[in-house]
């Protein structure tokens, strides 16, 4: 509650303070209610992208504009490295091990698995939507959705909780896909005007200009399949960055020391590899410059339908991607920053402008945060924080300091359009804590890692043989303890000491 009104009241102050919005255009009158809504609640809108991770940034002007108007979350990790159970994670606010979601299908993970155990009922969407927002989802859902799939009922299916929902399936290629329109199947094909992004980024525009012109509170999720493989650009950005090649830092091609079993033994890359490397990291600079414009353009759309200054902007990724680091050809799935730490950027009113926040976030953290700035009381079952007190102040003293990672593998279905390619790594099960100086890993073959981050923070020496066996046993028992917990011993567990 302390965080809501300390929030309500940086939010007032910005209403009532500005001359002017963000864009140069003037703001309301002092004491005017929101042109987006009857009440001072902040709009929503939020952008996550597919596979996007932190070194794909410096090619996105308006992620960097973003930035310098808000602030950037350091230490922001996923559940896991793999789109389905971060998604889970994200939508219901729970670790894997709540969500029962640990991959992209079969008997532990799609969407299949978090239909049936009920978590549409209660995810953020439900959250807001309950609360009189508007709230719409535009682009990807979660791994073995189709949007002809009906569930047993007669119309194409539309979860719980979306006042809009246009939504597509297997739609990687950007080109060639169906969306569920509200119950209806529409099919677009392979013409300049029906990629992807640039679709979603117009109809989201249109849902934000309907909901200020109704002065209706709102949430907007654009979820792009970019910059996913298979890494398709929009056709003006297909010959954009002519030579660029993935960056060469000490964790390319290099493998650390005291590896764990499943990539021990690594070969160098090859010449071929290197070059498919280069050519797969500039496609994904190229496919994400669509994401960006899209980014300027909702922006555009915030401050002409005038709710620029009553919305919040959020910019992540469901999980980042390795590209050359460790031998490994491009994918995820691994413990490893590259995969595991990914872009969080949010801006608004009652955020600070251009600062950076280093406490552990986590993708459970965005239920809880959206249901703080609606107003919404934060559901007593997630996992998660609400991280609206790190807008403008620093964590409280009872915050987190460690993050879990939870993973199911190796990966060896062959429908999942995330199996592992040979050679990009492919880890068994494993679960892992973070803090903001150090990364330690448990697999289920007895392999352990720990990377002192702050003296190696390319993650290249693994010490965990090094470190006193009272360290290892307390490490071992504070994993155990996220591993099992539940909601509020998850807000203690978290806090783990050394």
């Amino acid at each position: 509650m302390a965080s809501r009104s300390r929030l309500a009241v940086s939010l007032a102050a910005a209403l009532l303070l500005s001359a002017c919005t963000p864009n140069g255009t003037p703001a309301a009158p002092a004491g005017s209610p929101p042109v987006g809504g009857g009440d001072a609640r902040p709009n929503v809108v939020f952008v996550l992208t597919d596979d996007l991770s932190v070194n794909l940034v410096r090619y996105m002007p308006h992620v960097r504009a973003l930035q310098s108007r808000g602030v950037t979350f350091t230490n922001y990790t996923v559940t896991d490295s793999l789109c389905c159970p971060s998604r889970a994670s994200l939508l219901t606010g729970k670790v894997p091990h709540r969500t029962g979601v640990f991959t992209n299908g079969g008997i532990d993970g799609g969407f299949v698995m978090f239909h049936r155990r009920g978590h549409e009922s209660r995810t953020f969407a439900t959250d807001l939507q309950g609360a009189g927002y508007r709230t719409a989802l535009f682009g990807k859902y979660l791994n073995r959705y189709q949007p002809e799939n009906t569930i047993g009922g007669g119309r194409p299916y539309v979860p719980p909780g979306w006042s809009g929902w246009y939504v597509g399936g297997d739609a990687y290629g950007q080109y060639g896909y169906e969306l569920n329109e509200n119950h209806v199947v529409r099919h677009y094909g392979h013409e300049p005007d029906d990629y992807l992004t640039d679709v979603i980024s117009a109809k989201a525009s249109a849902f934000i200009e309907e909901s200020a012109a109704s002065r209706t509170p709102f949430l907007v999720e654009l979820a792009t399949f970019a910059p996913h493989s298979p890494y398709t650009p929009a056709p003006r950005d297909a010959d954009a960055f002519p030579g660029l090649t993935a960056p060469r830092g000490p964790a390319f091609d290099a493998l650390p020391a005291g590896a764990p079993k499943w990539l021990a033994g690594r070969p160098p890359l090859t010449e071929d590899e290197r070059a498919q490397i280069d050519v797969v990291f500039r496609k994904r600079v190229q496919a994400v410059q669509a994401v960006d414009r899209m980014l300027g353009s909702l922006q555009a759309t915030l401050a002409r339908a005038g709710v620029d200054r009553n919305t919040v902007v959020v910019f992540s990724s469901d999980n980042g991607f390795h590209t050359g680091e460790y031998r490994l050809n491009p994918g995820k799935q691994t413990a490893f920053d590259t995969d595991v730490r990914v872009p969080l950027v949010v801006a608004g009113p009652g955020v600070d402008a251009g600062r950076t926040v280093s406490a552990p976030a986590q993708n459970v953290d965005l239920r809880p945060t959206f249901a703080d700035l609606a107003g919404v009381p934060v559901p007593a079952d997630v996992d998660g924080r609400s991280l609206t007190p790190l807008f403008a102040g620093p964590p409280p003293a009872d915050w987190r300091t460690a993050a879990l990672i939870e993973h199911h593998g190796p990966d060896f279905d062959p429908s999942d359009p995330d199996r592992p390619r040979p050679g990009s790594g492919n880890p068994p099960t494993y679960a892992a804590l973070r803090t903001a100086a150090y990364t330690y890993v448990e697999y289920v073959d007895g392999s352990r890692e720990f990377y002192n981050r702050r003296q190696d923070p390319h993650q290249l020496r693994n010490i965990v043989e090094q470190l006193p066996a009272a360290r290892r046993a307390a490490l071992h028992r504070a994993l155990k303890r996220l591993t099992t917990c539940r909601a509020a011993s998850c807000r203690s567990a978290d806090r783990v000491t050394g």
